[in-house]
């Protein structure tokens, strides 16, 4: 087991629960190291960091009032039969 300087390692032993942090890295053949009391170390997990994706951090587009009627043409068509009537 490899550990690294700057970690943190704590004792799997629920009566003991030493903390010890590495300052020089080293290699460990086998399995986790042992702490004084008998019991394996066990290295201690961070939780993930959560990052909000880069679309969801601008601002949501304003969306336009529309009269669809006027917005397809069918007024001015209407318009347009109207004074060819006339």
């Amino acid at each position: 087991m490899m550990m690294k300087a700057g970690e943190h390692w704590h004792c799997t032993n629920a009566a003991c629960r030493c903390s010890v942090l590495v300052e020089i890295s080293g290699e460990i053949e086998g399995r986790n190291p042992l702490c004084a009391c008998g019991g394996f170390m066990k290295k201690d997990s961070s939780p993930p960091v959560v990052r909000c994706l880069d679309f969801l951090s601008f601002p949501e587009p304003v969306l336009a009032i529309r009269d669809s009627a006027r917005d397809c043409g069918v007024l001015s068509s209407i318009h347009a039969r109207g004074m060819a009537g006339k």
